[in-house]
């Protein structure tokens, strides 16, 4: 039997033309696999025929919505994952899924190789090669844009040549990557970091510059997660995906940052996460209700370092694994109800209330009723002060000498 190529396929362009491309290149036949993570667009039996019209020997389609939005996107808002405090690692979180369904695909087709079609200058070349690498130790891994010098115009010289069914003649301008999570877009005029984002840049957020009347929602929470909206039960990706419809429509979760990436370059992107940057900020604040003062400070700090491994590509790290633990033990009395208003690009919490919170009215109230002690304020400030006031009084001694 021929050597065989899994390729991480998306339907369009390049990756349609990267599998007979590879196959001249290296004589493999191509298993192309399409993994659906709520990116929209053609439906996944269009794009598994267009596969096999495009000469791959086998097309392997995987619906991974809902194990996208609960093994992989929960546990980035139980983080609160936002890298560069921006950025709620809208394509990171989605490569390990995608990896996850290449080698289980390489494995039950007998391939010894798997392909993407990353470039050289990005950071997802890092997340799939590294991702396949931990869980394939014995695969191979090819990038036709990177390692045979696939460029656009050779991808559409090579479509038209061999009649494939793929449109050739548009260009958008923009590289786009989208799922469930949110939207990523880049290249073209945003490359000048000094031009501003037309409009139709935009595709999951309404411009919140003439808004609809505010909307308010209230998002029930269990150990981190969402579990309800308004009342009503929702699985984690019904709740992505209602809160990307109605933050979207006020505009909600529109992010221009110039980024870090990770191979040692600047990027300005452009992202959309109307749904991720509403559940974010409604998880934080019940954080703040029911997560203990000192666990909440260190969980900052865990966070972030969770975040930027991801971001890099090590999701199936041991480190990445270790803190997965920690941020699952802080979520066990994250739980209750978070009122928010969307309205005009905004999602402002109104309102919040725990079964589990830390908040306890008569110690905070100024009012009758008030049950903390402030005879005991004195003998704490005294205490707290204390290393602080023997550190200045030696200052003082020395600098009188």
């Amino acid at each position: 039997m021929s050597d065989r190529v899994v390729l991480a396929y998306s339907g369009g362009l390049d990756t349609s033309v990267a599998i007979g491309w590879i196959g001249e290149a290296t004589g493999a036949e191509v298993i192309a696999v399409a993994v659906d993570v709520g990116q929209g667009g053609e439906d996944l039996e269009t794009i598994r025929r267009r596969a096999l019209d495009c000469g791959a020997v086998e097309a392997y389609v995987a619906d991974a919505r809902d194990e996208f939005a609960s093994e992989y996107c929960m546990p980035a808002l139980k983080a609160n994952g936002l890298y560069m405090d921006s950025y709620p690692l809208v394509s990171a979180v989605s490569r390990p899924v995608i990896v996850k369904h290449l080698v289980a695909a390489a494995q039950q087709f007998g391939a010894t190789t798997v392909a993407h079609g990353c470039t050289g200058k990005g950071n997802d070349q890092v997340r799939f090669e590294v991702g396949i690498q931990t869980l394939g130790p014995h695969l191979k891994c090819i990038a036709p844009v990177r390692d045979l010098a696939l460029t656009r115009e050779k991808a559409i010289s090579y479509a038209e040549k061999n009649d494939l069914p793929i449109a050739t003649t548009k260009k958008n301008p923009f590289s786009i990557d989208q799922n469930v999570w949110g939207r990523a877009v880049e290249t073209g005029f945003l490359e000048d970091i000094w031009n501003g984002p037309t409009k139709d840049v935009y595709d999951y957020t309404d411009d919140p510059t003439f808004p609809p009347g505010a909307d308010e929602v209230v998002i029930t929470f269990e150990k981190g997660a969402p579990v309800a909206l308004d009342g009503k039960p929702v699985s984690p990706l019904q709740a992505i995906q209602e809160m990307n419809r109605r933050a979207g429509a006020q505009g909600v979760g529109r992010i221009d940052i110039v980024e870090d990436r990770l191979v040692g370059i600047k990027s300005r992107e452009i992202y959309e996460a109307p749904g991720a940057m509403a559940l974010i900020a409604a998880h934080r604040e019940l954080e703040n209700v029911t997560v203990e003062r000192e666990q909440a400070r260190f969980k900052k700090t865990v966070g972030q370092r969770w975040t930027e491994l991801v971001y890099d590509g090590q999701w199936f790290s041991p480190l990445k694994k270790s803190l997965d633990v920690f941020i699952e033990d802080t979520q066990k009395y994250v739980n209750g109800d978070i009122r928010m208003e969307l309205h005009g690009g905004r999602a402002t919490v109104t309102g919040r209330r725990s079964d589990t919170g830390l908040y306890d009215f008569n110690l905070a109230t100024y009012d009758e009723g008030d049950s903390f002690d402030q005879s005991n304020a004195r003998g704490f400030i005294e205490l707290f002060g204390m290393s602080s006031k023997v550190a200045s009084r030696r200052e003082q001694g020395l600098a009188g000498n």
